[in-house]
């Protein structure tokens, strides 16, 4: 993947998207003397309340776009879809990181699998489908009755997919994707969903923070346990695959590597975030360098920084009406509460997070 570096570490760093994660990668940035500027269509977006400068204009707008890229030393972005050709046309006015080919192989569903496979990763058994009847011969083939099926872009927090349990719902989980193309995935029968966060920096060193035990409700993240509590010989696993897929990328930036351990100890890679990660916010309380000073760090052309982190820690998401307990956490000693400027509250909407310490012992 070719890759234009810096010659000199940035001194104003532009991130595409205005969320959560701009946000708390521009308040990383402030820490090293580093300016953010943020490109977002939305007016008022969490990441601009901290940022020295936003541009809000829509992400195909190549004016707004050129103006942008001008005023920064190299660009980032913060979420998985923005559109390829955005960061492709960025790409020849400054450096972008992580690469463009990255984000196209996470944006696709198909290629994401395929390149996982290709390196020795292993996945759930999958196919493409771009028909019901596709399903349908892949359960024949499969000797199967259930299966997920998922649109091949932009579900994320459980969006965008549809289970099948029975041969006769196919057409109606079909419908109800609205898509021209989807990926036919097996159930996959595991006891643990953990994920790995990896940052790499232009000089070709990687560090990767510990894997973490992951829960889920209604389909988004709710806990993050740090380390997770499981045997030593299955997390160096998880934490090798997460090596090896930043060093076949190429990457320069941070992924996430999201896996399953299935009821037999197995472990297979789920999905690829090209980007900060829900999984790694208690790095910032719990670690010397964060995911998002580290994320910082090798987009602006600085070494990647050491992942130890000096306590334990449980990383609670404050989802919708969740953003009320906060009151409960305010006193207590071991509580550290980030809460990102959203006005609204919405159901599924992530208002902030709250981390509980425990000091590693010496």
């Amino acid at each position: 993947m070719s890759q234009t570096f810096l010659n000199k570490p940035a001194r104003t760093l532009g991130i595409l998207g205005g969320g959560q994660l701009g946000r708390m990668s521009a308040l990383a940035a402030a820490r090293l003397g580093i300016k953010t500027h943020i490109f977002c269509p939305d007016q008022e977006s969490p990441a601009s309340y901290v940022a020295a400068r936003s541009f809000v204009a829509a992400y195909d707008d190549q004016a707004a776009l050129a103006e942008f890229a001008q005023s920064v030393d190299v660009i980032s972005y913060e979420f998985e879809n923005i559109p390829v050709e955005t960061v492709r046309y960025l790409k020849t006015l400054k450096p972008v990181f992580p690469d463009d080919d990255l984000l196209e192989i996470a944006q696709h569903r198909w290629s994401e699998k395929q390149f996982l496979n290709d390196i020795g990763i292993p996945t759930a058994q999958w196919s493409k489908a771009i028909c019901a009847d596709d399903v349908r011969v892949t359960l024949h083939k499969w000797d199967a009755t259930s299966c997920i099926i998922k649109t091949t872009r932009l579900g994320y927090d459980g969006k965008g997919q549809a289970r099948i349990e029975t041969l006769s719902d196919i057409d109606t989980a079909w419908s109800s994707l609205k898509t021209e193309e989807a990926i036919v995935e097996s159930l996959v029968s595991f006891k643990h969903e953990i994920s790995v966060i990896v940052a790499r920096d232009q000089f070709g060193k990687t560090e990767a923070y510990c894997p973490v035990l992951n829960d889920h409700k209604n389909h988004i993240l709710s806990k993050t346990t740090a380390p997770a509590p499981l045997n030593n010989a299955l997390l160096n696993e998880a934490s090798q695959m997460a090596v090896k897929l930043a060093e076949k990328l190429d990457l320069v930036g941070v992924l996430g590597l999201e896996l399953f351990v299935t009821e037999d100890g197995q472990i297979i890679a789920n999905e690829i975030a090209p980007r900060t990660h829900n999984s790694g916010h208690w790095t910032i309380d719990a670690c010397a360098v964060s995911q998002f000073e580290n994320h910082v760090r090798t987009v602006c052309g600085l070494p990647v920084g050491k992942t130890n982190r000096h306590c334990d820690a449980v990383m609670l998401n404050l989802i919708g009406d969740d953003v009320a307990l906060v009151e409960d956490y305010l006193t207590q000693a071991n509580a550290c509460i980030h809460l990102y400027g959203k006005p609204e509250i919405r159901a599924g909407r992530k208002m902030g997070h709250i981390t509980l310490l425990t000091p590693l012992k010496k």
